[in-house]
């Protein structure tokens, strides 16, 4: 199953948890889920995110497969060119 691990700076939103595991088919999966069962990091979420599967950043995540047994790193979204 995979690992969802956010970073310290949104902690607060989730009640202290960083680090989650469940089963998602895509990137919009994960972020809808960690949204409904985490109200106050939706916000957050819904402003744009980057994330990082097994170690590639991705900053279009939405519709990017899960393999089982990833590692995702949200990561507060990027800017530049």
């Amino acid at each position: 199953m995979p690992r969802v691990i956010l970073p310290a700076s949104m902690k607060a939103a989730t009640g202290g948890q960083t680090e989650f595991e469940f089963a998602a088919a895509n990137m919009q999966e994960v972020l809808a889920r960690l949204g409904e069962d985490h109200p106050k990091l939706k916000p957050l979420l819904d402003r744009g995110v980057s994330v990082s599967i097994d170690n590639l950043i991705y900053r279009e995540p939405s519709f990017l497969p899960i393999p089982p047994d990833s590692e995702i790193y949200i990561l507060p979204k990027m800017a530049g060119g």
